[in-house]
């Protein structure tokens, strides 16, 4: 249950963001925060991390089809303890849902964070990193 309701409120805050930054900014926009190093960008990427895989709306969804059906299906195993491994299928599934969401509202992702080194990216992203890196530490420190 924690799995889902984690999923639920990433995407949920992942989508009200986006609408804040839709709402307030003109796609191309840039405002910078901290000139030359932390920039709000506002961009629609039409591909996954780094923008590859330009507009494979339906592949993309697939995948979020197929981390859906692995969950339900083997969410009997997922253990409860300790905490961060279902937290961090949460945050991946969250935000896959999020970035989905977008896929199909607008035929890409809408992405602000602006690093200026690093590609744009959005909360869905950063929810999607964590949540690897949480499954990975799972299975790293498992016996």
């Amino acid at each position: 249950m924690l799995t889902l309701v984690i999923a639920g409120l990433t995407a949920v805050l992942d989508q009200i963001v986006k609408l804040i930054v839709q709402g307030n900014m003109e796609l191309g926009e840039t405002i910078p925060l901290i000139r030359n190093v932390f920039h709000l960008t506002y961009i629609i990427n039409p591909g996954a991390a780094f923008g590859i895989f330009p507009h494979q709306e339906w592949f993309f969804l697939g995948i979020v089809v197929v981390l859906y059906a692995a969950f339900f299906i083997f969410r009997s195993r997922i253990p409860a303890k300790p905490v961060y491994f279902p937290a961090g299928v949460g945050l991946l599934l969250g935000g896959a849902l999020g970035n989905a969401i977008d896929r199909v509202r607008i035929g890409g992702v809408v992405d602000f964070f602006d690093f200026r080194i690093w590609p744009i990216f959005n909360v869905a992203d950063i929810a999607i990193c964590v949540g690897v890196a949480l499954i990975v530490l799972y299975f790293w420190r498992k016996d």
